[in-house]
């Protein structure tokens, strides 16, 4: 599918010229900025924040990258909300650049700005499209590794390849799922007969060279810690017997986020494009072929285990591709369509407008844990409660035995006493070990209510007493409970002991 003529192109209606799209999405960027900078951490984020301050080769749950971004942003902004997530809000704007020049080069102008306008109407972009975890930047450098390959086929330049390689070895340090898109492209190597070409070209092997060199910290990081950051990730898949119990949840959640009405399209344009892909056509095989393998992955998961909604995040860029293919060989004549393609970004964009304002300026008083932003309220007040406490008690720390909760005390607590969570303490390995003199002293333990895990507590202290409990909630609507105990006298291992030692 070639490029549109000039003329055809001078009649694209101004949204989906680079003029219109240029403008809808600095204007989304402006909305994720100002959201970004006055909204609280989720759980993830303030745990994540706690890499950036102590870099590392890897870590216990994922790969650097999101680590070494939140580090970039807090060298710039400092130890703030907005340094965490500055890299995030601005990898949306390079990801739709991208994805235009993808389009453009695979199939034409007119589908490179549905597809922009598909992604940022998704809901997983639209309103996520703040949070620091590690699907930013996976999400990112597998659209980049996907532009790569789409300069590459467009160009026949082999050395393409090296920059495929290094999109996709930062995307290996991102999630270990972009592995996926590596066995994608082999995949598209070998289907389609013209690429067959590029398998004696240096550049492709130096190219996966380059990709193994980016990885090549996870691997010494893993090495050096019993592989146990493979064996959390890996060992969980495709856990667990036979079940239809969980397909339909991930389909309903890929559905949900991808945006119903674009999914439809996606649908629609997966079809089509299937068709290239019999006729090993280059651009609809590299499409097709480049998501296959993760989907398949995803849905022999769901028969066995739980996905979770953001694992098929990478896809997204993909799919706003597949339903823009579709919606840009529409004829004049198909109006239904044509009404559902400007429905959905507009019932995306309302959504993403709506949800990241009620973030900052919640727009209704009856706000709930079902409530999609629950997560982000309610914080500073509960940190300036245990803060009372610790300066009532004279408390010299504050133990925690969860990961998120760790993360935002940490954060809300970070000039008046220390915080450390005593449980699972691979996760912090990169902290080093902590100042064990302040645990000589009288300290708190806080605690969702849920998991209250004051029991570990009492095999490390003679004396664990409840003194509170502490209500998040927001305009008086409760979300959760936390409980906070005092405890002191040490008479054991206040820390669990890592693996290996």
């Amino acid at each position: 599918m070639g490029d549109v003529t000039t003329a055809q192109r001078d009649e694209l209606p101004f949204f989906l010229r680079p003029a219109g799209l240029t403008l809808l999405v600095g204007l989304l960027t402006a909305l994720k900025v100002f959201v970004a900078a006055n909204s609280h951490f989720v759980e993830d984020e303030a745990y994540y924040r706690l890499w950036g301050l102590s870099p590392a080769l890897s870590y216990y749950d994922h790969p650097p990258m999101i680590g070494w971004w939140i580090g970039a942003g807090q060298a710039l902004f400092g130890d703030t909300v907005f340094a965490v997530r500055a890299l995030v809000v601005a990898s949306g704007v390079i990801g739709s650049l991208a994805l235009w020049r993808t389009t453009s080069l695979l199939f034409d102008r007119q589908a490179a700005g549905w597809a922009v306008l598909f992604l940022n109407a998704s809901l997983l972009v639209g309103i996520g499209g703040i949070l620091a975890t590690p699907d930013a930047p996976s999400v990112l450098f597998w659209g980049l590794s996907l532009w790569a390959l789409a300069e590459l086929s467009a160009s026949k330049n082999a050395n393409w390849w090296l920059v495929v390689g290094l999109m996709a070895g930062f995307g290996l340090l991102a999630k270990y799922s972009v592995l996926f898109l590596g066995a994608g492209i082999v995949l598209w190597l070998l289907w389609v007969p013209p690429a067959r070409r590029w398998l004696q070209s240096w550049q492709l092997w130096a190219g996966g060279l380059i990709a193994v060199l980016c990885f090549s910290p996870v691997l010494y990081w893993n090495h050096l810690h019993d592989w146990v950051s493979f064996y959390k990730q890996f060992g969980r898949a495709g856990g667990g017997g036979f079940t239809a119990r969980y397909i339909f949840e991930f389909l309903g959640g890929l559905i949900g986020l991808l945006n119903p009405l674009i999914a439809v399209l996606a649908v629609a344009g997966a079809v089509l494009l299937a068709k290239g892909l019999k006729a090993r056509d280059t651009a609809a095989s590299l499409l097709v072929l480049t998501v296959l393998p993760f989907l398949v992955y995803l849905l022999y998961h769901s028969l066995h285990a739980r996905v979770q909604a953001n694992w098929p995040a990478p896809l997204f860029p993909a799919f706003a591709m597949m339903a823009a293919v579709f919606v840009a060989g529409l004829q004049p004549g198909q109006r239904l369509w044509q009404g559902l393609a400007r429905a959905g970004v507009v019932l995306g964009l309302v959504i993403a407008v709506l949800v990241q304002t009620h973030a900052v300026a919640p727009l209704t008083g009856s706000l709930a844990r079902k409530d999609p932003t629950f997560q982000l309220r309610g914080w500073p007040e509960i940190g300036r409660q245990v803060a009372a406490i610790a300066e009532r008690e004279g408390a010299t720390f504050v133990a925690t035995t969860s990961y998120g909760l760790n993360g935002q005390l940490d954060f809300l607590l970070k000039d008046t006493v220390p915080v450390a969570q005593v449980t699972e303490r691979i996760r912090y390995i990169m902290q080093g070990d902590p100042d064990p003199a302040p645990f000589d002293g009288p300290g708190l333990y806080v605690a969702e209510k849920r998991r209250d895990n004051a029991g570990r507590l009492e095999q490390a202290f003679a004396f664990v007493e409840k003194l509170a409990d502490l209500t998040r909630k927001v305009d008086d609507m409760p979300l959760e409970t936390l409980v906070v105990y005092k405890v002191r006298d040490r008479i054991g291992p206040v820390f669990e002991a890592l693996p290996g030692r």
